[in-house]
């Protein structure tokens, strides 16, 4: 499968004038009534690492039915935007992705399902197919624990706080 990277970032990316490819995106952090949180994996350049479900919003898009669109298209799960809590934090990553500077203004949402709800990957786009390898359920437990490589950092810190306790209204910034 050949992917153009001018066809993917004319799409749903800008160039900012320092010449780093630039996009608003809403990610939502799903867990389930076990306290498992979905989380997909992404390989590159034999670098592995996990993230929450999300992408970019859409023109004329807000922030919430972005996230629910993509949670639907990345996990199969349907959420309504009054699901969503938060924004219970926010980021602004630098990485490289198909050999381009991006930039990546992300909303943070945390949603919670039923144990057992199904997942696909039926919905993924051919960039996300060579992109990721997959969606897993993490015990929260196992996720405050991991040496693998989550993004955003402290993500099950988070959760967990907001799980035991009630989101606090905050959206704080985080690495």
């Amino acid at each position: 499968m050949s992917i153009d990277p001018d066809v993917v970032f004319a799409a749903e990316w800008t160039r900012a004038d320092d010449g780093v490819y630039e996009r608003t995106s809403a990610r939502v952090v799903i867990v389930d009534t076990d306290r498992r949180v979905l989380l997909m994996r992404a390989l590159e350049g034999g670098h592995r690492w996990w993230f929450t479900i999300g992408g970019g919003i859409a023109a004329g898009e807000d922030e919430r039915a972005a996230a629910v669109r993509e949670a639907f298209e990345e996990t199969g799960i349907r959420l309504d935007p009054d699901d969503l809590v938060g924004p219970i934090s926010r980021r602004v990553p630098r990485f490289t992705f198909l050999g381009r500077p991006c930039r990546q203004d992300e909303r943070l949402y945390l949603a919670e399902v039923p144990s057992g709800v199904q997942t696909t990957t039926a919905g993924w786009t051919d960039i996300e197919l060579m992109a990721w390898d997959g969606l897993h359920w993490w015990p929260l437990a196992e996720l405050l624990s991991t040496s693998e490589v989550v993004y955003p950092p402290g993500l099950g810190k988070r959760i967990s706080a907001i799980l035991d306790h009630g989101w606090d209204g905050t959206t704080p910034m985080t690495d």
